[in-house]
């Protein structure tokens, strides 16, 4: 008991750290918040606050306090720098997005392969791969705009939560091909309230509905379900990538593929970081 009473403030510290990190990949495309949770160690102890928040109220909050003040630091910090690059320079900005999203799938192969692999495992990958594919492309065939509202802005919430509780989806990756990403960064990073309040009930509904299906479903078939989010993580990439923008001149391209380039070499070199910190 008198272990558990005293406070470090360097302890403290390190895990508002953490938070903030776990923020940033919760907004950055291509860096899943769930991941990093994984990383630090805290994801369990996350689904089963929020599966059981009643029963695990003493013992999980206290641990996870310094973890929500960092998240929400991490978070507003890089939310209006998101939405400056995007709408100042937005074929670079996705092109670095694309090589950070680029960058993540091998750690992300690695992690869905941690329990095993079976061809169940890729038949829910290329399932998926192949929703997301007809979905968006359904979409841009029949011209589909989508304007966000409410309704919409709930949904971005809804994504915003599962980026969290399942590990390896990145809300951004479901967001931009939708065109919703910008305008919910945006409107987060500028506080407004018309885009924060409906994304929060959203993310909140998401926990409270799914939290405890998702924690069984990892629990029950981790490999198929990690598997389908990669699914899900490849076909989405792919149909943000600008291509018109590598054609339309050839300064652009160059400084396209240079994007790219920086975003897989930044989000390599994060893997590596999170390995040796899981190993140590």
């Amino acid at each position: 008991m008198k272990q558990e009473s005293n406070f470090s403030p360097v302890r403290f510290g390190i895990k508002v750290l953490q938070g903030s990190l776990i923020g940033l990949g919760a907004v950055l495309p291509g860096i899943s918040g769930g991941v990093l949770c994984v990383v630090f160690g805290i994801y369990k102890t996350i689904m089963e606050f929020l599966a059981d928040p009643l029963r695990t109220f003493k013992t999980h909050i206290p641990k996870l306090i310094p973890i929500g003040i960092g998240g929400v630091i991490g978070f507003l910090g890089v939310a209006n720098l998101l939405s400056i690059l995007l709408e100042k320079y937005p074929d670079p900005s996705v092109c670095l997005f694309v090589g950070l999203i680029t960058g993540m799938l091998p750690s992300l192969f690695r992690e869905a392969g941690k329990e095993g692999r079976s061809n169940a495992s890729f038949v829910s990958m290329v399932i998926a791969m192949a929703a997301v594919f007809a979905l968006l492309i359904g979409l841009k065939v029949l011209s589909v705009q989508i304007t966000p509202n409410l309704v919409w802005y709930l949904f971005c919430g809804f994504c915003l939560a599962l980026s969290v509780i399942a590990p390896g989806m990145s809300f951004s990756t479901l967001l931009m091909p939708l065109g919703l990403y910008e305008p919910f960064v945006a409107g987060i990073g500028h506080l407004d309230m018309s885009v924060c309040i409906p994304g929060g009930i959203g993310a909140l509904a998401t926990v409270i509905l799914f939290s405890r299906a998702v924690n069984a479903l990892f629990d029950h078939y981790y490999s198929a379900a990690f598997h389908a989010i990669i699914g899900v993580v490849i076909a989405a990439t792919i149909m943000i990538v600008p291509f018109g923008s590598f054609t339309a001149s050839m300064t652009g391209c160059i400084v396209n593929v240079i994007c790219i380039v920086i975003g897989i070499v930044a989000a390599l070199a994060l893997d590596k970081f999170n390995q040796k910190f899981d190993v140590e």
